[in-house]
């Protein structure tokens, strides 16, 4: 049975390479994924890694209805990923493009290949910050109002970035 749109949200992330022109060509990857349409992206914001050694971060959130099933969504991900030298040495090796499935619908997924919503997205504030700027009245399954759990995160700091992220 063919499903309705989804409402998606996308977590980006690079800090390798040149971040800003890495995450505008997931955009525009994001904006020719089939059966979907992108409609917003958050600003742009840096952040020091967390779990992890590198350089600082480029992140974003990226807004789009689908209708393509999640696992379908996830696996158009990781070939943006790949199309963008993902490589995946050690678990949170610095990176040249990360693309994060945070969000769809109401789904709550919990499988060997994805968990929904994503299992870190509220103890992040580069995934917050940007997710509520699209919608600051957000809530996610099983978690709540995601506003709630932006003020326990201000000790990670992020700053708001002023490269301009277009929806191509």
């Amino acid at each position: 049975m063919p499903r309705g749109p989804s409402l998606a949200y996308i977590g980006l992330g690079a800090n390798l390479g040149d971040m800003a022109q890495t995450l505008q060509l997931a955009l525009v990857a994001l904006a020719a994924t089939p059966k979907s349409r992108l409609l917003a992206i958050s600003s742009a914001y840096s952040s020091a890694p967390i779990d992890s050694a590198g350089p600082d971060y480029l992140n974003a959130v990226a807004c789009l209805t689908t209708n393509l099933a999640p696992e379908a969504l996830l696996d158009r991900l990781l070939t943006i990923e790949l199309e963008h030298g993902r490589l995946r040495p050690y678990v949170n090796a610095p990176r040249t493009l990360d693309l994060d499935l945070l969000l769809y619908g109401d789904e709550l997924i919990s499988s060997p290949r994805l968990t929904l919503p994503h299992p870190r997205l509220h103890h992040r504030a580069f995934v917050l910050q940007p997710l509520l700027e699209l919608d600051p009245t957000l809530s996610a399954p099983g978690l709540g109002a995601l506003a709630a759990y932006l003020p326990p995160l201000a000790g990670q700091h992020i700053l708001r970035s002023p490269l301009p992220l277009r929806v191509p």
